[in-house]
């Protein structure tokens, strides 16, 4: 792609802007905030990479991988603010996630042990888990506030506190995984992913395209479900207050 096509490409990000403004949305600023950042992440992000796939050095890809994860636990963690130690639930989650996955797919001979395939997938692996944990709470604290009643009286009526969230915690994982499961269900039919319209586009035969996507797909449910597991089972304690009552949000 030309430097002149890419720029062009900032005419649907002023049809957006321009529908914003005659909605009175007032988005605008946030459009354009969005446009300006995610442009220069990427473009840093290439260069860093390109630097990283030349070294070839293993420590920059554990500090890629590193960053990936504080930076997505960050983001999860604003969901979430009033609950005290969850952010290093997430990141704990997120760890376990990446490494099993990537454990798995370099023990069996997947994937070659090159940052040319642990980096992109490592990515994509990090970033639908950290949507998975973000949905995971924002479903939490809901459950929290509906639920509230039927959490004291189970409390009261002698249940412990993990007792007492365990069916609040078994809806907010099946609420975190249903995007992932319902993209499972349409790929193909309804949406082209990412990584096939891309090798596509660059010149890949569809076929291999098709393989590669399977992967990440399989990948992907995988990582939904490991992630909203253990963050169900290491935030469990987090919902309630160190005297055992339930936490009530902001407290």
């Amino acid at each position: 792609m030309s430097n002149i096509a890419l720029m062009s490409t900032a005419v649907f990000v002023a049809v957006t802007i321009l529908l914003s403004m005659k909605q009175k949305l007032g988005l605008e600023k946030e459009i354009i905030i969005g446009t300006i950042r995610s442009a220069v992440q990427l473009l840093f992000v290439g260069y860093v990479l390109h630097f990283v796939f030349d070294a070839e050095n293993p420590l920059f890809i554990v500090i890629i991988i590193a960053v990936m994860i504080l930076v997505a636990s960050w983001n999860v963690s604003s969901r979430a603010r009033d609950i005290p130690g969850i952010r290093l639930r997430i990141a704990l989650a997120l760890c376990c996630t990446e490494a099993v996955t990537m454990a798995l797919l370099l023990t069996l001979g997947i994937v070659e042990a090159t940052p040319q395939f642990i980096v992109p997938i490592s990515g994509i692996t990090i970033g639908s888990s950290m949507i998975v944990a973000g949905l995971f709470l924002n479903s939490m604290k809901r459950e929290m506030e509906a639920s509230r009643g039927e959490i004291e009286a189970l409390l009261a009526l002698g249940a412990t506190s993990k007792q007492a969230i365990q069916r609040s915690i078994k809806r907010s994982i099946r609420s975190g995984m249903i995007p992932t499961l319902d993209g499972m269900k349409t790929t193909g039919l309804v949406q082209l992913p990412g990584m096939m319209t891309g090798m596509i586009a660059a010149g890949a035969d569809p076929i291999e395209a098709v393989r590669y996507q399977i992967l990440i797909m399989f990948v992907l449910s995988s990582a939904a479900a490991l992630t909203a597991m253990l963050l169900g089972l290491l935030s469990s304690p987090l919902w309630f207050t160190k005297d055992g009552r339930l936490r009530i949000t902001g407290e």
